[in-house]
């Protein structure tokens, strides 16, 4: 384990556009007038800690059903493409089910901030980087969260709705070219391991085949 700067920049940018809090301003103000204290400290650690959890925990349960870290990669960065394609294309294609009278956790921590599409960019970027400059990247993007719950109305002044759409469209770009990296660093050992799965099953064959014709010797 080191420490990386160039590792913890791009994890940050991956995450900081997979959770898109700023995109969902919009949302943690109706939330905020619906509840009223969102408990920002709360939500970030609550957040951090249920991501950390499934970054070291995530892969012993891909293990158990028997799924390698690069067929997860390949799978999340389809799901990230996705993603990117609804920040871009400003369309719906991931439904919130999530009931309303629901704790503030559930819109917020989930599937706001700590959902699929971040459990899913959380193993993909394993794949890539280093642990500890994932839980850097993921603990400066808690902090950005922090802010941005405490300090919502004052961030829509600033940045106001052009200046959020705008901030959703660059960071949709930025997903889908990062989707792509992830598609292709990852099918190779992919499909290298498929080749190598065929060949010891021609090899496993290729020996029963001898071992069938020396009884038949005998």
């Amino acid at each position: 384990m080191h420490l990386d700067i160039k590792e913890i920049a791009s994890a940050f940018v991956v995450l900081f556009a997979i959770i898109d809090i700023t995109g969902s301003i919009p949302v943690i103000i109706q939330e905020k007038e619906r509840k009223g204290d969102l408990r920002p400290f709360r939500v970030a650690l609550v957040s951090f800690i249920t991501m950390t959890a499934f970054l070291f925990v995530g892969e012993g349960i891909l293990k158990l059903f028997g799924v390698d870290l690069s067929s997860f990669a390949v799978a999340g960065s389809l799901i990230i493409f996705i993603l990117a394609l609804e920040m871009i294309l400003d369309i719906q294609i991931f439904k919130d089910k999530s009931p309303a009278e629901a704790s503030y956790i559930v819109p917020l921590v989930f599937p706001l901030i700590a959902g699929a599409g971040a459990f899913t960019t959380l193993l993909s970027l394993r794949a890539e980087f280093e642990i500890i400059n994932i839980i850097i990247a993921l603990i400066l993007n808690m902090c950005f969260v922090y802010f941005v719950l405490k300090s919502t109305k004052v961030i829509e002044k600033l940045l106001g709705k052009s200046g959020i759409y705008v901030l959703r469209k660059f960071f949709g770009i930025i997903l889908l070219a990062i989707s792509v990296k992830l598609f292709t660093s990852n099918l190779d050992p992919l499909l290298s391991n498929l080749s190598m799965f065929k060949n010891i099953e021609t090899l496993k064959q290729l020996l029963e085949h001898v071992s069938q014709n020396m009884a038949g010797f005998n």
